[in-house]
């Protein structure tokens, strides 16, 4: 017969084998992935979740099997340094760059630690890696030509402003494509017979003083090129603009989100989605010199007609029908 007795130690038992294996299984391990990010905190937040929401697809979730380790330069390219040792220090496991200045930290900082590229411009031209299809040492990722774009978005600005010849072209010398940017500039604009002007703001205190020497030389149209400082300042950015009246093509389509005119580049947020396949791979043992770069092969145009009403632009309608997406 089998009594009370004999249930409840048969029961004990068993709960004392089940102790004994869970203590045998190892617990699950915690990956550390950091983000060095060149903007600040709030203009990289959707940034910030599409590359999480690119990582929980694949089955990583945070606080389960991988943690996040995110620091932000708010737009000073002298913090990013001492960023990426600070990344470092904590150990992560690879690191996520979404900026050539970004980048180059993170180059300098370490030879070793995997380094993944969420959209960085002209990843062999600036020095980042060999070649896309071998990048060799430690950094892989998405690029982008965006100096080679520029003039495809110069193009466009002057389909919907032909009469404009003056045009300002905004640059930062601290961005590893400054030099390729102002000479694809050139190079476009003297193709159609527009003049190129040249003005920098590579601070966000530069900005203001940048907007008015455009005004001052009399430029009739603006083109903001893809950096990393305007894009976190893309809000004060756009209010400033607002003031010169004139129309201003972007390279981001984030510009035109907050108030731009138009844009012609490739989806940021889609890219950081994107990079977690390549943050994926690494953690799951692939070497970053293994690992071919991606370039973005496809280009979005974005017209906010809402903007192009204020300043009494019409837009024709053959760029209507050709664009990706249109802000009413």
């Amino acid at each position: 017969m089998i009594t009370r007795r004999c249930i409840v130690l048969a029961g004990g038992a068993g709960l004392l084998v089940a102790h004994r294996l869970s203590l045998g299984q190892p617990a699950a391990t915690i990956r550390r992935v950091g983000y060095l990010a060149f903007g600040s905190e709030a203009t990289n937040a959707h940034l910030r979740t599409a590359f999480s929401q690119g990582m929980q697809d694949l089955g990583w979730l945070e606080g389960k099997n991988v943690e996040y380790r995110f620091v932000y330069a708010n737009g000073d390219v002298h913090r990013l340094d001492a960023l990426a040792s600070e990344l470092i220090g904590q150990q992560v496991s690879v690191i996520l760059v979404g900026s050539g200045q970004s980048a180059h930290a993170a180059q300098q900082a370490t030879k070793t630690l995997p380094i993944v590229l969420a959209g960085v411009g002209n990843a062999v031209g600036v020095g980042l890696v060999a070649s896309l299809a071998k990048p060799g040492g430690n950094i892989t990722g998405f690029t982008a030509q965006q100096d080679e774009v520029l003039g495809k978005l110069i193009g466009i600005l002057h389909e919907i402003s032909p009469g404009a010849r003056r045009i300002a072209i905004l640059l930062n010398e601290s961005n590893p494509l400054y030099a390729a940017y102002w000479a694809g500039a050139q190079s476009a604009c003297a193709a159609l017979g527009l003049v190129s002007l040249r003005v920098v703001a590579s601070t966000p205190a530069q900005l203001d003083a940048a907007v008015e020497q455009m005004v001052r030389q009399r430029a009739q149209a603006i083109v903001v090129t893809s950096d990393g400082m305007y894009f976190t300042e893309r809000a004060k950015l756009q209010e400033l603009m607002q003031t010169t009246r004139l129309p201003v093509a972007y390279a981001l389509r984030d510009h035109v989100v907050a108030g731009g005119l138009l844009s012609y580049g490739y989806d940021i947020a889609a890219n950081y989605r994107n990079a977690a396949k390549y943050v994926d791979r690494i953690l799951k043992g692939a070497k970053p010199a293994e690992l071919p770069i991606e370039q973005a092969t496809k280009f979005d145009l974005l017209i906010n007609l809402k903007t192009a009403k204020a300043l009494g632009i019409t837009i024709p309608q053959s760029l209507l029908l050709r664009a990706d997406d249109v802000i009413q």
